[in-house]
């Protein structure tokens, strides 16, 4: 069975997305992290203000339990502090610690670098006009 060009993308999409990031975590594990780590350490330290660990969760795509371990990970490396909500005692802020800092320098460093890599040769006419696809691919999925 002969496969049309939307099964061909979203194959193409799933692979990009796989490629790119275990080549990201390739270059990443001299820093000693885990993909899921520094994953979570980005998503952390893109938030203008310290997320609630559900918050967190959701930006990150990933289940409850399933943070709560990393963070544990992450605390015991001293790179995260859990704090307590005055408002809600069940939940827990989850605070950048001033030595996660430089570190989240070399991530950002390094995804850069990549990230210019894997774009050259695209035009920018080219890289808007998938973004609009991948929008609207977006948008239908959050109609279904």
């Amino acid at each position: 069975m002969p496969l049309n060009n939307e099964h061909r993308f979203g194959m193409q999409l799933a692979h990009m997305s796989r490629g790119w990031r275990a080549e990201l975590d390739r270059r990443l594990a001299d820093l000693g992290l885990s993909q899921a780590r520094w994953l979570v350490l980005l998503h952390l330290a893109r938030f203008t203000s310290p997320p609630t660990q559900r918050e967190l969760a959701q930006s990150v795509g990933v289940e409850g339990p399933t943070l709560a371990r990393l963070l544990d990970s992450l605390e015991a490396q001293g790179l995260v502090l859990r704090q307590a909500v005055l408002e809600d005692r069940r939940a827990k802020k989850i605070v950048l610690c001033d030595t996660a800092r430089p570190l989240i320098e070399k991530i950002e460093t390094i995804a850069t670098a990549l990230r210019v890599e894997l774009f050259e040769g695209i035009s920018e006419e080219d890289l808007r006009l998938c973004m609009s696809v991948h929008t609207r691919i977006l948008a239908n999925l959050e109609k279904s």
